[in-house]
């Protein structure tokens, strides 16, 4: 049942619908029929909009209206939704409450189903979560699931593990799904590769020089971007 709040959130965010964002939305998420975003609806509303009213309401909010607003067909609930989840999980210093904030997170995986839901929450939420009580399993799990959300989340979640200078999660689930039929996981696993590169340059070097005949060309290009060109050159015309 939704409970009062939600309502209120929904027209906020109606308020600030944009008609040639409604328009625009659906083509650049992919929801034609056959595509990854198929069948989503979107309202029109901005990410900084959305950012404004998570911060309004998400003190306010439990997670059982959450689960209604993530729930939503509309895209724009369910990032705002994810959006509030993320700024509870941040504020709290309760661990109890993170541990319900993961709970929640992990068992309505099937809402988390675009790529900007996926790369706005996970390394935030989950990824945080794994890093801090070294539950790299909860990342593994996803990295092993048949669905490719939970893979990209899986992989995306660890960039939390890139900021604080740790790389062998990321390696080891990037190595996992290299070959993965899927575009978004190849871009998905060159940008963690090219963050890796960010932070240390010879951690991206040594695993390049390992697998970059066997990454998909997306995989490598996403990886190699940030290098100097005359290496970015050898590595893509195989003269390393």
């Amino acid at each position: 049942m939704i409970t009062t709040i939600i309502p209120e959130i929904q027209d906020a965010l109606a308020s600030l619908s944009l008609p040639e964002k409604a328009a625009f939305f659906p083509r650049f998420f992919k929801t034609g029929k056959g595509e990854y975003g198929e069948g989503d609806l979107f309202l029109g509303v901005t990410v900084p909009d959305q950012r404004v009213i998570a911060k309004e309401y998400y003190s306010r909010v439990s997670l059982d209206e959450l689960s209604d607003l993530l729930s939503s067909k509309y895209h724009e609930h369910r990032l705002t939704a994810l959006l509030m989840l993320i700024l509870k999980f941040e504020k709290t210093k309760d661990h109890s409450v993170k541990d319900k904030i993961i709970e929640f997170y992990l068992s309505h995986l099937k809402h988390i189903n675009n790529w900007d839901l996926v790369d706005t929450s996970c390394y935030k939420i989950l990824g945080r979560y794994a890093f801090e009580n070294q539950r790299e399993e909860l990342l593994r799990k996803l990295s092993c699931s048949e669905n490719m959300w939970h893979k990209r989340i899986a992989i995306v979640g660890t960039m939390y593990y890139i900021k604080k200078g740790s790389f062998d999660i990321t390696k080891e689930l990037v190595t996992y799904n290299l070959n993965h039929s899927h575009d978004l996981m190849h871009k998905a696993n060159g940008w963690m590769l090219r963050e890796i590169g960010q932070k240390n340059k010879e951690e991206l070097i040594m695993y390049l020089n390992e697998y970059y005949q066997e990454m998909p060309r997306t995989c490598l290009r996403y990886a190699i971007e940030k290098l100097d060109e005359n290496l970015r050159q050898d590595y893509l015309k195989g003269r390393i």
